[in-house]
């Protein structure tokens, strides 16, 4: 597939390192002479200097006969121009756009963004992907990643093991035999560092951080079995009063477990413009690094700070400095990948990656066969994929255990119509079912390859 990419910055490079690594023909596109020089000197990727909304330079960048592009560029209206003139000028078929502002979104309702218009395929919001990360990270407070699949009946959490956990030092094959109604599978295990999928003889160890996929129901159950408690959060401390924390603070709101929010904002227009657009939110206008106006937030009190600024180090400035005056959990909103380490440090229980939840919606996109979701896993390491197997496609029909999975893959949770299951080596994959996937970045066009139809299915 030939994939031209506009704009390198993180979530533009994130996107080239997926696709090249899986051979496609990748272009990235940036007016940014030494962001471009990067991306070709470090992946596999044909670099253009210039605007992406110039036709001369789309045409440099292959647009002619390209099959996708994706318009990740800081402006909106780079963006949006960039993929008119792609469907105008080149006849790209698909076309992917990141826009920011919320005119542009609530514009989605009006039908603008049709071929006939503005010939958008797919339209991706970074604000709305990051607030629906943090609500989830509010809704599983002892986990660092969470994410739902299976239309919201399985999720996968990431959970830090401590030494209280009760289960170190078993294997793998073991807790299965323990638990053995537990709709659980650990999937993923991050240790000193490096990401491996584990093997059924595996241990978990102090200081290991797992990904576990378990079906709705049996969170609970789970988080306990690792030795973790998940607790109603009631009182919520939100610094930052942008998009991201506007959005999170309407949809605690609405929650039916009436969660009390407070609201701190440094820009006194932006903290005026959420005191309106709430109704039960208190928005105070002031700094959040100042301890005065986090004790007049009852931050002591609070069960949980979301610090979602513009800035990083402030986020995570004002979620230590919170904790210190008694909070019991601060989570943070961290763009750059560097800062994720000192988060053990700083005591920091969680953060957003927006670069991550951005690229994971593109990729949802990008994939071939009938991909449902896609969730990128740390620093580009894994996937999770969540597909639909249809009739003719290498994997169905056949039981797990004579499928060719490569080391680097584990299979989730799959849902036969209504019922959702941990699968085991007797389990038959049928036309229908959706499957999901743990996958280690390189071994995703294998499992692509297992999804993929042959041509009599047209």
């Amino acid at each position: 597939m030939k994939v031209i990419i506009c704009g390198a910055g993180q979530v533009g490079w994130q996107i080239a390192k997926h696709l090249s690594r899986e051979h496609n023909e990748v272009t990235i596109v940036d007016n940014n002479e030494d962001l471009v020089r990067r991306a070709t000197d470090q992946l596999d990727v044909k670099g253009v200097s210039g605007f992406a909304s110039y036709p001369d330079v789309l045409r440099k960048a292959g647009a002619q006969d390209a099959d996708m592009i994706i318009a990740a560029t800081h402006s909106d209206e780079v963006n949006m121009v960039t993929c008119q003139l792609a469907h105008s000028m080149f006849s790209v078929q698909r076309k992917i756009a990141r826009l920011r502002a919320q005119s542009y979104l609530d514009a989605l309702q009006d039908d603008l963004y049709r071929r006939d218009h503005l010939p958008i395929d797919v339209v991706i919001s970074p604000e709305k992907e990051v607030a629906e990360a943090a609500l989830q990270r509010l809704a599983a407070p002892v986990t660092f990643d969470i994410e739902s699949f299976l239309d919201g009946q399985a999720q996968l959490m990431g959970i830090g093991l401590d030494e209280e956990c009760p289960v170190l030092n078993t294997p793998l094959r073991q807790l299965t035999d323990l638990f053995s109604t537990l709709r659980a599978i650990v999937v993923g295990v991050r240790r000193d560092g490096t990401l491996i999928t584990p093997a059924a003889r595996d241990q978990l160890f102090a200081g290991d951080e797992v990904y576990v996929f378990s079906h709705t129901d049996d969170m609970d159950r789970t988080l306990e079995i690792f030795g973790k408690k998940r607790s109603r959060q009631e009182r919520v401390v939100i610094v930052g009063g942008g998009n991201v924390g506007l959005a999170v603070a309407r949809a605690l709101e609405k929650s039916t477990e009436r969660v009390r929010v407070k609201m701190i904002e440094m820009d006194r227009r932006v903290a005026e413009h959420a005191a309106e657009a709430l109704q039960r939110t208190i928005v105070l206008n002031g700094d959040g690094l100042n301890s005065a106006l986090l004790l007049e937030a009852n931050i002591a009190k609070a069960d949980a700070v979301l610090t979602v600024t513009d800035d990083d180090k402030t986020n995570l400035l004002t979620a230590v400095r919170a904790k210190s005056l008694g909070c019991r959990m601060a989570i943070s909103l961290v763009n750059d990948p560097s800062l994720v380490p000192l988060l053990g440090p700083l005591d920091i229980d969680a953060y957003i990656n927006p670069r991550a939840t951005t690229v994971s919606s593109i990729l949802r996109h990008v994939r071939h066969g009938r991909v449902r979701g896609v969730y990128s896993i740390g620093d580009g390491e894994a996937e999770v994929l969540e597909a639909q197997v249809l009739k003719t496609a290498q994997m169905a029909g056949r039981f797990v255990r004579d499928i060719d999975f490569p080391e680097g893959v584990l299979m989730g949770p799959i849902r036969k119509g209504n019922r959702i299951l941990i699968p085991n080596g007797n389990t038959r994959i049928e036309d229908g079912d959706i499957v999901t996937f743990f996958v280690l970045s390189g071994e995703v066009p294998h499992v692509e390859r297992l999804l993929q139809v042959s041509i009599e299915y047209f």
